[in-house]
């Protein structure tokens, strides 16, 4: 500040100037009074000098301010009317004030002054532009044209009355929109293709039909792929990659994935059904991600049993087809690959702990129980996490309580005893959020998997050893084949064999559903070792008041759409779960009804619903709407923080889309 000031005494000043001579005048009147009076004249006449030149300069400089401005309102004026861009000013009603010569070549329309905007423009709305904080674009179309429009909102004056006019400026950007529509369209797209049951359909068909089973499939997937111009190459005997433009996925996902439809149809001498799973990679930043998302696709669309196609972009995951059963594998070798490879991961750890889903069912409690025995049998400490017994599992608890071998622990205590060395075993659930304590499987170091549901987008992806296996009909019946392959010669308790049997006896609603050859031969290793099939069913068996609740939901049940049974628990049912899977059941015992959906509520005020069917309707799919899950003949889903009233418009919402999606 102080050089600032140093430095202006340097700058010229005529008023200094006029002050030091004025000190000179005094000093000389002093000494000689007729010099000094001859001196005041001359600093009066130099005074009036710089008055009259500081005047002349200030009009000068006012004159060329004003002839600026009038420059720049004609520069301005020649601007606007000649702008390159059309040019519109309207009223905040939409009538139109002014306009420019482009602005009507635009629009190729006449005499528009005082019109409205809207009517001249359809899908133009001024209440976009007056509601918009944040001064964002608008983009139109114009005959085959599209215009980003700017604006401005300008406040004028006229006659003393302030009042605001919108001046709108059209920018054409037709031609970048036709380039993002072209580099969308032919964004590449990675696709994986791979038949689910090749070994079993070939091993199944007539030598001499082979050949022509291999080479229809062949025709079929080439055939399908030179329809999308896309590059089609056969990695494996049952493997395919195929590079393609997204412009034709957008048609495949339109219509479904036919190719699904026409690969089970091929009828060359095989006796099964071939069936495809797909999975797609798009939107990836880089070619090797396009693989990552597919393979991560492919992954899904397995582990949901095939028969499916699996769309990957970025975090959205579109789900198509699904609608046939799981094919079960005759094979056994993976049961005992992974039998081997879970007896050397319980070796080498300090203790075991198994984990089920939350308010466990019969199958996840007779899955842990023999995942203990397994446990014991290599001679490991192992401990069942169990936060509460509900109605389903009640008996079965009730006789485990009289053997003292069994430990049973809450999520709590597994949180402080967790470490490096311990197992965590998950049965009967992949999803995270469904185990009885998700917080253990961040800090678990190895985690095993093992379950029968089809897959979903909630995934428990840090397992060390996965067996999801969609058409085994519970996870009782993958734990029941595992212990035949840990030892030569195993030891399981009865108690242990009917938990065993029990779950699933509950999963395949007394063998009706979901039953193969290696569901009946789990179940006859069970009986050989003991499980008594009367005791079995003493442990499904209900108290009166359960009884009465199940019979009130199917007397209390409606038809909705057709061959669709809807019903609802009472409320302060204790054992609301129990109520609506049994009610479920018995629904589809009801002529002309072939799949039944039964809502009730919990103590935690958690809505649950529960699906199943015979097959023709897919309740998983529907169920999935929701953020459940399961199989297409049983699944549930739980709905926090809504009322019955809620949960039953939004089921009926799924059951609408699902049927307006053409997947009945």
């Amino acid at each position: 500040m102080g050089n600032k000031r140093f430095t202006k005494l340097f700058i010229p000043d005529t008023k200094i100037h006029l002050w030091i001579m004025a000190l000179f005048v005094l000093i000389i009147a002093y000494y000689n009074l007729l010099i000094g009076s001859m001196s005041i004249f001359v600093l009066i006449y130099f005074i009036y000098y710089n008055w009259k030149a500081q005047h002349y300069r200030k009009e000068k400089w006012t004159k060329y301010i004003e002839n600026l401005s009038s420059d720049i309102d004609s520069v301005t004026r020649y601007a606007v009317l000649n702008l390159p861009v059309p040019l519109a000013v309207i009223e905040f009603d939409g009538s139109i004030s002014w306009y420019n010569s482009k602005f009507c070549e635009m629009i190729d329309t006449k005499d528009i002054l005082e019109k409205n905007i809207e009517d001249l423009i359809s899908g133009f709305k001024i209440n976009n532009i007056l509601q918009n904080k944040e001064n964002v674009a608008v983009e139109v179309t114009i005959k085959d044209r599209h215009y980003k429009v700017l604006y401005n909102i300008v406040k004028t004056s006229a006659n003393d009355e302030e009042r605001y006019i919108i001046m709108l400026y059209w920018i054409d950007i037709t031609n970048f929109q036709n380039l993002k529509v072209k580099y969308n369209e032919e964004k590449p797209v990675v696709m994986f293709v791979q038949v689910d049951n090749y070994d079993d359909v070939l091993n199944n068909t007539e030598e001499a039909n082979r050949p022509l089973v291999v080479a229809e499939i062949d025709r079929r997937i080439g055939l399908w792929a030179s329809r999308m111009n896309a590059s089609i190459q056969k990695y494996q005997k049952d493997k395919y990659i195929i590079f393609l433009e997204n412009q034709y996925l957008e048609r495949l996902e339109a219509k479904k994935f036919t190719i699904l439809d026409e690969i089970r149809e091929i009828q060359v001498g095989n006796q099964i059904p071939i069936t495809l799973s797909i999975g797609v990679g798009m939107n990836g930043k880089n070619p090797a991600q396009l693989e990552e998302y597919a393979k991560a696709a492919m992954d899904l669309a397995l582990g949901r049993g095939g028969d499916q196609a699996v769309v990957k972009k970025i975090r959205t995951l579109n789900f198509y087809g699904g609608k046939t059963k799981a094919v079960e594998k005759r094979n056994k070798v993976k049961a005992r690959v992974i039998a081997h490879a879970l007896r050397q991961l319980i070796d080498q750890s300090k203790e075991v702990v198994i984990m089920g889903h939350k308010f466990p069912d019969m199958d996840s409690f007779g899955a842990a129980l023999g995942v203990y025995r397994a446990a014991k049998n290599r001679g490991k400490d192992a401990y069942i996490v169990l936060n509460g017994v509900n109605e389903a599992i009640k008996n079965l608890f009730d006789r485990i309580k009289e053997h003292e071998v069994y430990m049973f622990i809450t999520s709590e205590e597994l949180i402080n005893r967790i470490s490096e060395d311990t197992l965590v075993v998950v049965v009967d659930t992949h999803r995270p959020n469904f185990t009885q304590c998700p917080e253990a499987l961040d800090k678990a170091d190895r985690i095993v998997l093992i379950d029968h549901h089809r897959r979903g987008e909630e995934f428990i992806d840090n397992a060390v050893l996965t067996y999801l296996e969609p058409y085994a009909s519970s996870t009782s019946e993958l734990v029941s084949e595992i212990l035949q392959y840990m030892e030569e010669k195993i030891s399981i308790e009865k108690i242990e064999a009917e938990a065993l049997l029990a779950g699933i006896t509950v999963d395949t609603k007394h063998f009706s559903f979901k039953t193969g050859v290696r569901t009946f031969e789990a179940a006859s290793w069970l009986r050989r070792a003991g499980a008594d099939t009367t005791s079995v069913r003493q442990l499904f068996q209900d108290d009166l008041n359960t009884f009465v609740a199940i019979a009130d939901v199917v007397k209390n049940a409606k038809e909705i759409r057709k061959n669709i049974a809807l019903s609802v628990c009472s409320t302060g049912i204790q054992n609301a779960s129990l109520v609506a899977a049994q009610a479920a059941d018995e629904l589809l015992d009801i002529r002309g009804i072939t799949a039944s959906f039964v809502l009730g509520v919990r103590e935690n005020d958690e809505v649950i619903i529960s699906g199943r069917s015979l097959g023709d309707i897919n309740v998983q799919v529907i169920l999935e709407k929701l953020g459940g899950g399961g199989h297409l003949t049983v699944a549930g889903a739980q709905l926090k923080d809504k009322t019955i009233e809620e949960a039953i418009e939004m089921l009926e919402k799924a059951i609408d889309e699902y049927f307006e999606e053409g997947e009945a």
